[in-house]
């Protein structure tokens, strides 16, 4: 065997696949036929890496297009009257199959995994074809770099994301997303942590643009902070804070003061009390293996939330959240000569549409108009948003923050914050109360007595 040969099949043994991910998305052809119509119209028979699972899959394929019931008994049949059970493993393969899962969930993720490992595939042998090409000097460059982008337009038709689906096809969606919720009793949305707020957003949702608005000194990126650390926490998903106005080291002061518990001023002067250090080194290291990132980069561009959001799928394959601290000091990169409302309102729904490309929740912190400080009750309402922008129109959920200790200091509710839910595209609106602790910008629930 000549050394080329070797190493074209060195390559194809090591080809990114997913075998446990196969085997669960043929599992659920076997035992869920309302899974069916999602199935097929994503993966192709080559998006299964196994020999024997395309065996499994293209004759499953010809008994639903020959109107024929899949089971265990029809599918043996089938293969045995065309020489395949031997080949695909016999009948303990399929028996496996039908054995392995109790919980039908989650086929989304694994109809991804799948589909994404044959995508890699077919980028890891164009680029081996590229390459090749290069070297074959009689071909002339225009005729490579044609076939090329033929290739490459072909290869985002195969992304599940860039098709219509049909009524029936999302319906299907729908019923296996009612399945999957039944079974669990997590919040649809990713926690905030907060249990009022939970109840009434039911979480903060994927592809939703999320406002928190208020004046300064409210305590909007505490809040944020806060939210982020908890959904970090429950969730372990990479989220990325891209602040504007604070730097990152005064973002982390911050964080380790809420999770020591010990103020900002003293972390920063390094009055650290002797059983403190304990503490602080064990958050330290806790803190340390989460996926959290900060982007303290001025001049923020929706170019630049793109490409690194991008970056951090690329290096970990998800993302869970996006933070913008704050709104008022981006920059839409478009030329100036539009007025202020108009660029904001460009970069919401530039925000907007980033979420829904991404299918996670962005949260976007927002100053409020300096109208409210010239009135008596200094709560602010939805018209102080639309004065400081004009940039409700894209939100799905905004909340603003209020502390009326901040004015009054005679108040009767010292240390309380009021997180007013002022719109809400698909849910109810309301107010809920949370402890602030200022010494150390922390926000926490109330227990009830």
């Amino acid at each position: 065997m000549t050394n080329s040969n070797k190493n074209k099949l060195e390559i194809e043994k090591s080809l990114p696949h997913n075998f446990l991910a196969e085997k669960i998305v043929l599992a659920h052809l076997l035992i869920d036929e309302s899974a069916f119509e999602i199935i097929i119209r994503v993966l192709k028979i080559e998006a299964f890496y196994f020999k024997n699972h395309q065996q499994l899959y293209k004759a499953i394929l010809t008994l639903h297009n020959n109107n024929v019931s899949i089971n265990i008994t029809t599918l043996t049949t089938f293969l045995q009257d065309n020489g395949l059970l031997h080949s695909i493993g016999g009948t303990e393969v399929l028996t496996e199959l039908f054995n392995q899962i109790s919980d039908l969930t989650h086929l989304d993720e694994y109809i991804g995994l799948v589909q994404d490992k044959f995508i890699r595939r077919i980028l890891i042998k164009l680029g081996y074809q590229i390459i090749n090409s290069a070297y074959v000097t009689n071909l002339s460059l225009e005729n490579i770099i044609i076939d090329l982008e033929i290739e490459l337009f072909n290869l985002t038709k195969t992304n599940p994301k860039n098709t219509i689906l049909t009524s029936a096809e999302l319906l299907t969606k729908v019923i296996l997303d009612l399945k999957k919720r039944s079974n669990e009793t997590n919040l649809p949305g990713y926690p905030s942590g907060f249990n009022d707020l939970d109840a009434l957003t039911q979480g903060f949702q994927k592809s939703d643009l999320i406002i928190i608005a208020g004046r300064p000194s409210m305590g909007k990126t505490a809040f944020c902070l806060n939210t982020a650390t908890n959904i970090i926490k429950k969730t372990k998903l990479p989220l990325i804070i891209f602040s504007l106005e604070m730097s990152k080291e005064q973002l982390i002061y911050r964080l380790l003061a809420n999770e020591t518990n010990i103020s900002n001023t003293r972390l920063k002067v390094g009055n650290i009390k002797d059983f403190e250090w304990k503490i602080l080194n064990k958050t330290i290291k806790k803190l340390a293996t989460l996926p959290f990132f900060i982007d303290d980069l001025p001049n923020l561009l929706i170019t630049d939330i793109r490409s690194k959001i991008k970056k951090i799928i690329f290096e970990h394959n998800k993302i869970g959240l996006v933070i913008i601290d704050y709104l008022q000091l981006m920059e839409s990169g478009s030329l100036k000569n539009e007025n202020r409302v108009q660029e904001l309102s460009q970069i919401t729904r530039a925000l907007k549409n980033i979420a829904k490309e991404f299918d996670i929740p962005i949260i976007v912190l927002s100053q409020l108009s300096r109208n409210v400080e010239s009135r008596i009750n200094k709560r602010p309402i939805l018209s102080d948003l639309r004065e400081s922008g004009s940039i409700e129109q894209d939100s799905d959920l905004v909340i603003m923050l209020y502390r009326d200790d901040y004015y009054n200091k005679n108040t009767d509710e010292p240390n309380i914050a009021e997180l007013i839910i002022a719109k809400h595209r698909n849910g109810p609106i309301g107010s809920v109360k949370l402890n602030f602790l200022p010494k150390i910008t922390k926000f926490t629930n109330i227990l009830n007595a």
